[in-house]
């Protein structure tokens, strides 16, 4: 993110706000578990999981037995309880993940006065709520490069103890390498606000054993609209540059170009893989830009 402050104002590192901020999430997650979970919870109305008969271990329900199938399918045990005879089935079981990725370098700190949250606040609110709705829906859900995959009904506790821990994760502004299998899900939350050849590289490789993916692109209002005038410093957030634009007003039509042609770019990897991309601001309730994802992940159904 580059961010801007008046000529005139506070002057500080620049970064240095917004790099606390990424570092003491612990002191903010019991807040942002709640969010989450009022976020998951919208989402069980509209979502519905992809569990159906078929092929494993575990057991799923009793049906009534149809006539023409085989004696032995018949749960006697079951059936000795009723005036009907009826047929044990099992779950089916693929081995198919989803894989999050959220993005918590230095540049997710931000937040405009325009914003409801900092971006990295509400990628963290976006990537627990989903994966607790997809772990009610019968998914297994992991971290990537983090934590194995898993159904667990503490998943957002695994989620929350294994960002904590990992240190490194707060430079890394793209997700680290994993080769996720065929069909598997990958998520990726952030601001992507890096050059499109880097993005490119990384979506390929995750897409490279035939895994489905999204982008959930995390921005703040004045990213968008970049609403400045008069006299203006740009900072760098992560890398601690600075750029004194002059007027603002007149670099905004310039910015806002720029800014087109990166979403243009990105479209343009994510349509190459069968990927998609999802641009959530962050003055919207983070339940659109949920909702959005788990439709598109629960549409595509497993194979």
């Amino acid at each position: 993110m580059v961010g801007t402050h008046a000529l005139g104002s506070e002057r500080r590192t620049p970064g240095r706000r917004e790099s606390a901020g990424a570092t003491a999430l612990s002191d903010t997650m019991p807040r942002l578990v709640l969010e989450a979970r009022r976020v998951s919870s919208l989402l069980a109305h509209g979502l519905h999981g992809r569990r159906r008969a078929g092929p494993g271990e575990s057991f799923w329900q009793f049906r009534p037995f149809v006539t023409g199938e085989a004696a032995a399918r018949v749960d006697w045990r079951r059936s000795a309880r009723d005036d009907r005879l009826y047929v044990r089935e099992r779950e089916w079981e693929a081995a198919h993940n989803i894989w999050l990725w959220i993005d918590r370098s230095a540049s997710m700190g931000f937040a405009s006065d325009l914003a409801a949250a900092s971006k990295v606040e509400r990628a963290l609110i976006l990537g627990l709520a989903l994966a607790d709705a997809f772990v009610e829906g019968g998914e297994r859900v992991g971290l990537l490069g983090l934590t194995r995959a898993t159904a667990s009904r503490g998943i957002v506790e695994r989620m929350i103890q294994a960002l904590i821990a990992d240190k490194s994760g707060l430079e890394q502004d793209l997700p680290p390498r994993a080769t996720p299998a065929r069909f598997d899900e990958v998520v990726l939350i952030g601001d992507f606000l890096t050059t499109p050849d880097r993005i490119a590289t990384a979506v390929q490789g995750l897409a490279g054993r035939g895994s489905r993916g999204h982008l959930l692109m995390v921005v703040d209002p004045i990213e968008e609209t970049f609403p400045f005038t008069g006299q203006a410093v740009l900072h760098d957030l992560e890398g601690g540059l600075s750029l004194a634009i002059g007027d603002a007003g007149a670099w905004g039509d310039r910015y806002r170009a720029r800014i087109a042609e990166h979403r243009a770019a990105l479209q343009a990897i994510v349509r190459q893989q069968g990927w998609t991309l999802t641009i959530h601001r962050t003055d919207r309730p983070a339940s659109e830009a949920a909702l959005r994802l788990a439709t598109l992940i629960a549409a595509r159904g497993p194979e």
